[in-house]
């Protein structure tokens, strides 16, 4: 069942991705400003199926700690595609800190520095630091959120990686608040995995972080990231495996 439900969804996610894509190829022709409008509806449709199709569910905690209409930096846990579409319907208005390679993508990739996007070279070194501080400053003047991933790249749940210090670099040349959030999408959306398995995906958003040195800033966050990976362990060896195993 599960599999069955998995081939469908994954059916759904790459059709509807292509006809938005394709619509979104067109808007930018005519009304560019709709783009954003675009990828909000792209992910609404998309959680809907998740829900429907495989019975996962969200649940958001923490959601006054993101004002509306305020930019902050979304300092997120990555585990899954579903960290790279949530914020859309999360965010009063988002922009996501992407890796470069992402733009070579057919019809979908050109559209994404159109909506705002902020594409970065990871082996770009100081210019690509650099870039990122100035156009997370222009996208801060537009009272955008802006979504990075200071893991880098998509992580198993649990799995501590070396956090990129990139991000404190944006908030202190900005003087954005750096609000952390960790979650377990990846118990039940893995990265690169055909199968998704029912259950409850949990977005926790975290209180501002105090401002401070880079060392406490990123061990601050560091450490929020470390608990969010024992609750995980913990609850996967109380339930053997984080999976409904009625409907499997």
């Amino acid at each position: 069942m599960i599999f069955l439900r998995s081939l469908l969804f994954n059916a759904v996610f790459f059709a509807v991705t292509l006809v938005l894509s394709l619509y979104g190829f067109v808007l930018r022709f005519v009304a560019p400003h709709r783009l954003i409008d675009d990828a909000r509806l792209w992910s609404r449709i998309m959680i809907a199926s998740a829900r429907l199709i495989c019975g996962i569910h969200v649940r958001v905690r923490g959601l006054e700690n993101l004002p509306p209409g305020q930019p902050v930096l979304i300092a997120s846990q990555h585990q899954s595609a579903f960290d790279t579409m949530v914020w859309f319907g999360l965010a009063s208005y988002p922009v996501y800190v992407l890796k470069k390679q992402l733009l070579k993508i057919p019809v979908f990739g050109p559209l994404l520095p159109l909506t705002g996007m902020i594409p970065v070279d990871r082996e770009g070194g100081v210019t690509s630091l650099r870039n990122l501080v100035s156009a997370s400053m222009e996208a801060a003047s537009l009272n955008r959120q802006i979504v990075i991933f200071p893991e880098g790249t998509r992580t198993d749940p649990g799995v501590e990686v070396p956090l990129h210090p990139g991000i404190y670099a944006v908030a202190s040349k900005t003087g954005l608040p750096i609000v952390p959030v960790t979650t377990n999408s990846g118990l039940f959306w893995g990265r690169r995995a055909f199968r998704k398995y029912p259950g409850t995906i949990n977005v926790d958003i975290h209180p501002p972080l105090s401002p401070g040195s880079r060392a406490v800033t990123m061990e601050a966050l560091r450490s929020l990231y470390h608990r969010a990976g024992n609750d995980i362990a913990t609850f996967v060896h109380t339930s053997e495996r984080a999976v409904d195993k009625s409907v499997v």
